[in-house]
């Protein structure tokens, strides 16, 4: 009779008994040699009477022993005594995930992947070693108070299949998370794994099993023939599709192993956890150290905003010659000082004086220009119309001296002058001496 004090292998004494299942009882003892706390899983005695039984398992936990993972409970011993089989384990603090779930209910999505992320790692390291677990389930998934998680139990469940799905109660948790080629009677692989770790996934997520039934048997055909019901709505599509992947009737249509489930699981529980790192490319990435809040714009006296203070430390870049400006001498860095005396209205900032470069001569505006060449119009105009009156001025006064000449010759001026004038006329114009005989000899 199994209780507590009893002493296996001469070392490992029970203490308490923290766990059962279908392979056995998990105990947690202490190792009396080296003094450390252990699991200690004791196996069924009606397993013992399976032929070569014994001699399997001890070499499947003498390969488990060799996995080297912090995801994957590690094996100290394996004995007999007082026709029992047990196996000595780490002892890990914390709660299985089965009482987890039966204490909340659902778990969030961005937990689920983060807690499946951390499974599939475990199961790749075992596959990598050519274990198959073979009962991947929440009562064989430990979690720390901190958050990791530890896969435990590992090699048990293969040869006693056909028992777990005919004894009633016994196995009743390893049915609901068989693979359809295990229900099949088909070998487990490693696909197999990655459909049990789909389940427990459906059902963080959901609160339920995929399939129930009244007996492991029908709970096991239900795996192989109908589809689980769809996952509620408020779970992310992304997140239902690793699912979903998972639970794939085909091994070949699952995941391609456990560490392509354990990437995309983990990169689900990323972008859930933190929205702002699922951002489209090209957007800019926010600092990962704490940022300083921006200088205090200066009231008066200091360079513009966006220009930088004297004795910055930016490389190259060209500093103006900016005003000294007065620093507090006492007080919180950032704190203005208190002056002692009256205040002194501050002066605005002038700039340096640059001599600017002579402008080129021909650089003229258009509209001097133009108001030139309107002056030498103007003045070409008011020099033609002097000439112009000029002119009509000296005809007239001409015209007027002809007049005159005339009137003088033919009323009694003199008579050598007329004479000469009329004899000149005459010759001009001999129709002008016939018309005018009459006068003449008046």
């Amino acid at each position: 009779m199994i209780s507590p004090g009893v002493t296996l292998g001469g070392r490992y004494v029970l203490d308490e008994r923290i766990a059962g299942g279908g392979m056995g009882d998990v105990w947690r003892g202490t190792d009396e040699v080296l003094g450390r706390t252990v699991a200690v899983k004791i196996l069924l005695p009606a397993l013992l009477d399976e032929p070569g039984f014994a001699e399997r398992f001890r070499g499947e936990a003498r390969t488990m022993a060799t996995i080297n993972h912090p995801g994957v409970v590690d094996v100290y011993d394996y004995g007999s005594d007082q026709q029992l089989a047990f196996l000595v384990m780490e002892y890990v603090e914390g709660d299985a995930l089965s009482r987890t779930l039966s204490r909340v209910g659902r778990l969030t999505p961005a937990r689920t992947m983060a807690l499946i992320a951390q499974a599939a790692d475990a199961l790749q390291a075992a596959h990598a070693n050519g274990i198959v677990h073979r009962d991947v389930k929440p009562g064989n998934l430990l979690v720390r108070p901190n958050g990791t998680l530890v896969l435990t139990d590992f090699g048990i469940a293969r040869s006693a299949l056909v028992g777990q799905l005919t004894v009633a109660g016994s196995v009743l948790g390893t049915a609901s998370y068989i693979s359809p080629e295990q229900a099949s009677g088909a070998v487990a692989t490693p696909a197999s794994d990655v459909y049990a770790l789909g389940v427990v996934a459906y059902q963080c997520l959901s609160g339920h099993r995929p399939f129930d039934g009244a007996t492991p048997m029908e709970i096991a055909m239900k795996h192989v023939r109908e589809t689980p019901r769809p996952l509620p709505g408020d779970i992310p599509p992304q997140v239902r599709a690793i699912v979903d992947r998972a639970l794939a009737k085909d091994p070949n249509a699952r995941w391609p192993s456990a560490s392509a489930l354990a990437a995309v699981a983990r990169q689900a529980a990323a972008s859930l956890a933190n929205p702002a790192q699922a951002a489209p490319t090209g957007s800019p990435a926010r600092p990962s150290g704490p940022v300083s809040p921006a200088p205090a714009r200066p009231q008066s006296g200091g360079p513009s905003s966006g220009a930088p203070m004297p004795g910055s430390p930016i490389a190259g870049a060209a500093r103006p010659p900016y005003p000294p400006v007065p620093r507090p001498v006492s007080g919180a860095r950032g704190a203005a000082s208190v002056p002692s005396g009256p205040p002194v209205q501050p002066q605005p900032y002038r700039q340096p004086y640059q001599p600017q470069p002579a402008r080129p001569a021909q650089a003229t505006k258009p509209e001097s220009s133009g108001g030139r060449q309107v002056l030498i119009v103007l003045a070409v105009v008011l020099a033609l119309l002097v000439l112009l009156c000029a002119g009509v001025i000296s005809f007239l006064y001409n015209q007027q001296n002809a007049m005159g000449t005339g009137n003088t010759g033919v009323t009694g001026g003199d008579p050598t002058v007329a004479s000469y004038r009329l004899t000149t006329q005459a010759g001009a114009n001999p129709g002008w001496i016939r018309a005018n005989e009459g006068r003449q000899t008046l």
